[in-house]
């Protein structure tokens, strides 16, 4: 591959994997299987609503406003704001799962999230962690939690997560790492509950 022909495959996966987009195939699937039938759909959908999409959606708001010059906010000190309206959104969605009788594998996974995002803004302060990393892992592993041991082979995405953080220059191959194993260890504590 060409440095250009790396370049626009690095974008393209990380556009393809950014974490709205993982959350909301990854939490429609848990959402599925912690209900064993369609209720768990609607169960995913807010779920991804809430750890995704929000967040999301406010990203999008800022950059509107001029405050980040892309969704990928580059600058860690300006990365605080987010991970604010991550937890108050995931936990907006945990207390409304809560009081709906969600699955417990639903409101696990919220949890898990939950965990991650306050790992990611303690790490964030000192250090810059790769956020896409994080959450592609964590949702890999959930999968694996709630579904089958074979969700591990889509493992592959977080791999190719991690090559385009780094390939586009975002992040270190230590900054990608520290965030898929983040990610990782929030959802295996998911595990053990």
């Amino acid at each position: 591959m060409t440095l250009s022909a790396t370049g626009t495959a690095a974008r393209t996966v990380t556009d393809v994997f950014q974490p709205r987009n993982v959350l909301l195939v990854g939490m429609l699937a848990i959402g599925w299987a912690a209900a064993g039938h369609w209720s768990g759909l609607l169960w995913g959908f807010l779920g991804a609503l809430c750890a995704g999409l929000i967040p999301a959606g406010y990203i999008e708001w800022e950059r509107g406003r001029g405050t980040w010059g892309d969704r990928h906010v580059v600058d860690r000190t300006k990365r605080a704001p987010i991970f604010f309206v991550i937890l108050g959104s995931i936990g907006t969605g945990s207390l409304v799962m809560v009081l709906g009788h969600a699955p417990r594998g639903i409101l696990l996974a919220m949890l898990a999230l939950w965990v991650m995002t306050v790992g990611l803004l303690a790490v964030n302060t000192v250090w810059k962690i790769s956020v896409d990393s994080a959450v592609a892992s964590a949702v890999v592993a959930l999968l694996a939690v709630v579904h089958s041991p074979w969700w591990l082979a889509a493992y592959a995405m977080t791999v190719a997560v991690c090559w385009s953080r780094v390939a586009l220059r975002y992040h270190t191959v230590a900054q990608t790492v520290a965030g898929a194993s983040l990610g990782a260890a929030t959802a295996a504590a998911a595990l053990l509950m």
